[in-house]
């Protein structure tokens, strides 16, 4: 016994910096024998999760232009994720070449709505979660983000100003033109002012509620070509 010890003590002296780095790191992170069950869980779960993101991008997105391909690769993309992450999980080898041939990927596609970023990253996250099989924080965080954004989306905002576009023959019509704005609208700001040719054209950004009566005092005044009053998508004055 004494002898068998003995020679026991004796290989793990000669072990080196390397040999223990292998066995005890290299070998703690290496799992292939990830079961079946555990992995049909882990995307069945994503499956579901990524479904009640398709619907609530579909149910959030039912006001503006809603893309029926970008709900698609929102689901696509956490089933992916999860897939991911669990092969990272398997090997800490295999993760570290993951982020080398991740780091090579480039998108050019310019995401325009930030609404469209956040169920990015929301799909990304539910992948990144359940491929980690944290199940219960992947569908409290679903809920929580759900509740969030319906209850934001509900929260009444200030009426988005129009656009007056004046044009007339009457160079010095413009202090006319702004008594008519300022009698039917609080908050005006002349956004453009154009004289040339014996013309003059203006644009006025106004919030006014009775529009027609204004357009019609508009067009009564003296040398007056045309006067439009439009509604823009820009940003909200406050």
């Amino acid at each position: 016994m004494m002898t068998v010890a003995c020679a026991a003590w004796g290989k793990e002296e000669k072990m080196g910096f390397g040999d223990i780095f292998k066995k005890s790191f290299l070998n703690g992170f290496y799992d292939t024998g990830m079961e079946l069950p555990t992995v049909l869980l882990s995307l069945g779960v994503t499956c579901l999760l990524a479904l009640y993101i398709f619907f609530a991008y579909r149910l959030l997105t039912r006001k503006t232009f809603y893309n029926k391909n970008f709900g698609i690769s929102l689901a696509a993309l956490a089933i992916i994720t999860a897939a991911i992450i669990m092969t990272i999980q398997s090997s800490i080898v295999i993760s570290l070449g993951m982020v080398g041939a991740l780091s090579i990927v480039r998108f050019r596609t310019a995401v325009k709505e930030p609404m469209d970023l956040v169920f990015l990253f929301w799909s990304i996250s539910t992948g990144i979660i359940c491929g980690a099989n944290l199940y219960l924080l992947g569908v409290v965080a679903c809920l929580v983000v759900t509740v969030a954004l319906f209850v934001l989306d509900l929260i009444p905002v200030t009426k988005a100003p129009m656009l007056l576009i004046v044009n007339s023959s009457d160079t010095d019509g413009e202090d006319a033109v702004l008594d008519i704005v300022k009698r039917f609208s609080k908050y005006c700001r002349v956004k453009s002012r154009t004289v040339s040719a014996g013309r003059l054209d203006l644009v006025i950004e106004v919030r006014v509620s009775e529009e027609g009566k204004l357009v019609k005092e508009m067009s009564a005044l003296e040398k007056m070509d045309s006067v439009s009053l439009i509604s823009h998508d820009g940003e909200t004055t406050y």
